[in-house]
């Protein structure tokens, strides 16, 4: 199994704004004094110039396009609702908002299958949206592929049970923990763990702070440790700045890239930079009108494609 591939779905924005349905608990989200046109204009500015990026370095992104069939703020954020993996099976996820559970959309799929993937299976699991319950994705879940373990923050978007039932189903080893935020002097859940959490091939970007519970932040360590992996860990304040929403990706001739905003990148230390430099050099590309107003960045953007090749 593979941890990187040099293959991204991406959705270009065309009714980006902050989702109020989703901001009850993403607190990444602020408001910001600009019309919703404007606001979407920015995004695909900032969409249309992080894919050139990501092209430029020899990533194959794969650029579909929002409908307007649909009010979904949030489309450029597809990690939250599909996942791909190298056996050819597809997964697709129960969404906590309403208006995201829109972004769900089964012809991408034969857009990939006409590229040439292969798509043996699907596993459909937003039934569970019925009883509240749900999973978004790579979003809730970040997979080690390679040695097949599952981290998973839990919240209101990452239910323990479908974690657990999607890690018997794919084959992975679940460790399990609580990450939290400082909201208002209280200590809320973090609404996703790929905001606190990066897993690269030789290492892990992840804001330990967040896990208040001594034992859960001793059990994550010793599996990113038993693993090989070196840990980089980022304050707080970084992971605000959205230094853990972060993916390694392969571009030409098979090298690799850790992936990040550019305020993800401005927010770490040079001691930081050169840790994950010894292991692949950074791309970072400006997402100041997404990150703000879709309280997402980055990784968010990226689903990863693993299927295979027909």
């Amino acid at each position: 199994m593979k941890q990187t591939t040099n293959t991204v779905l991406m959705i270009r924005p065309i009714n980006f704004r902050k989702n109020e349905q989703t901001a009850v608990n993403n607190y990444f989200q602020e408001d910001i004094a600009f019309k919703n046109a404007e606001i979407n204009r920015k995004a695909q500015e900032e969409f249309d110039a992080y894919v050139f990026k990501l092209r430029s370095y020899g990533v194959n992104v794969v650029v579909i396009s929002d409908t307007q069939d649909f009010d979904t703020p949030d489309a450029i954020f597809p990690n939250n609702w599909i996942s791909f993996h190298e056996n050819g099976t597809v997964g697709i996820y129960p969404m906590f908002a309403e208006n995201r559970r829109l972004e769900r959309r089964l012809e991408i799929l034969d857009v990939l299958e006409e590229d040439g993937f292969l798509i043996e299976n699907v596993i459909d699991y937003t039934a569970a949206e019925e009883e509240n319950i749900f999973l978004e994705a790579t979003g809730s879940i970040i997979l080690d592929r390679e040695n097949r373990k599952a981290y998973c923050a839990l919240s209101a978007r990452a239910d323990e049970d479908l974690f657990i039932e999607f890690c018997e189903d794919f084959e992975y080893t679940p460790v399990i923990f609580i990450a939290n935020q400082t909201v208002d002097s209280k200590r809320a859940p973090i609404y996703h763990t790929n905001v606190m959490m990066c897993v690269a091939e030789t290492f892990a970007v992840i804001c330990l702070d967040t896990i208040d519970d001594k034992k859960e932040k001793k059990n994550v360590l010793k599996h990113l440790k038993e693993d090989g992996k070196q840990v980089i860990d980022i304050s707080e304040k970084q992971m605000h700045c959205f230094a853990g929403n972060m993916l390694q990706v392969k571009g030409a001739n098979d090298e690799s890239f850790l992936v990040m905003s550019k305020a993800a990148y401005d927010s770490l230390t040079q001691s930081q930079i050169s840790k994950i430099n010894n292991h692949c050099k950074i791309i970072s590309s400006s997402l100041e009108t997404i990150e703000t107003c879709g309280g997402g960045s980055a990784r968010c953007m990226m689903a990863e494609v693993f299927l295979p090749k027909k």
